[in-house]
C-alpha cells in the first residue's frame, strides 16, 4: 500500500486518455456513418469530463493499483450509438466497433514515438515524462487487446457479429446481455475456482497477456525503440 501520488498521476493520466479518446473515436465515426445520437449528447468529443465514470475511470482503476492487482481495468460511459441510423448497420457497426481499439494503439505508437522527444525535455521532468509514456503503451494496448476478445458487448464481439454468417452472429449477439458475467466468469471466477484444485484454469488471461506482450514489443520495433 506504498502508491504515492507520483504513481497515481503517471497511471491515472494515461488511463483517462486512453479511455477518452477510445470513446470518443466510437462517437466520431458513429457520426460519420450516419448515426448522430452521440453527437446530440455532446459524446464526440475528447473532453475527459464528457466520458469519465466516476467509479469506472477513476475509483475501480485506483483500488486496483492501491491493492497491488495483478491486472487493471477501467471503463468509460459507454457511446450511445444506434446501429440502425448507419447507412450500413452491420458493416457500419464493425468499424464502430474497430474504432476504439484502433485509436488505442494509435495512441499507443504516438507514446513510443514521443520517446525520441524526452531528451529535449528538462532533466527533472524527464522522467515523469517517461514513466507516463511507458504507461500510455501498456494502457492503451491492454485496452485495445481486451477490447477485441469476440464476446459481447466488447469491441470484439460486435466486430466478429458483423462479419459472421447470421446463422452464426444471430445468437452471439444475443449473449451481449450477460457479457460482463461472461468475462467476470473466465477471468476470475474460474481461475479461483482452478485453483482451489490445483489447477491453472487462467488460460484467457494468459493469452491476453502474450498478445498485448507481443503487440508492445512490435510497436517498439517499429517506432525504433527495441
Amino acid at each position: 500500500m506504498n502508491m504515492t501520488l507520483y504513481d497515481l498521476s503517471v497511471w491515472i493520466l494515461p488511463l483517462v486518455i486512453a479511455i477518452t479518446f477510445h470513446e470518443a473515436a466510437h462517437g466520431f465515426v458513429a457520426h460519420a456513418l450516419g448515426d448522430n445520437t452521440a453527437s446530440e449528447l455532446g459524446r464526440v468529443s475528447i473532453n475527459p469530463l464528457r466520458h469519465i465514470d466516476p467509479f469506472g475511470t477513476l475509483l475501480l482503476p485506483g483500488i486496483l493499483l492501491l491493492s497491488h492487482s495483478p491486472f487493471l481495468f477501467g471503463y468509460a460511459k459507454p457511446v450511445p450509438v444506434n446501429f440502425r441510423k448507419l447507412r450500413d448497420p452491420r458493416f457500419g457497426m464493425v468499424l464502430v466497433a474497430l474504432a476504439g481499439p484502433g485509436t488505442n494503439i494509435l495512441l499507443a505508437v504516438a507514446a513510443a514515438l514521443s520517446f525520441h522527444l524526452v531528451d529535449l525535455i528538462p532533466a527533472n521532468a524527464s522522467q515523469w515524462v517517461v514513466d507516463n509514456l511507458k504507461n500510455m503503451i501498456l494502457i492503451n494496448v491492454v485496452l485495445a487487446v481486451f477490447n477485441m476478445m469476440p464476446i459481447p458487448p466488447l469491441d470484439g464481439g460486435r466486430v466478429a457479429v458483423g462479419l459472421l454468417p447470421r446463422a452464426l452472429a444471430v445468437p452471439l449477439s444475443r449473449l451481449e446481455p450477460f457479457g460482463m458475467l461472461i468475462l467476470i466468469g473466465i477471468l476470475i471466477l474460474l481461475p479461483l475456482a482452478g485453483s482451489q484444485f490445483g489447477l491453472n484454469l487462467d488460460v484467457i488471461s494468459a493469452v491476453l497477456r502474450t498478445v498485448t506482450g507481443f503487440m508492445i514489443r512490435l510497436i517498439l520495433t517499429l517506432t525504433g525503440n527495441a
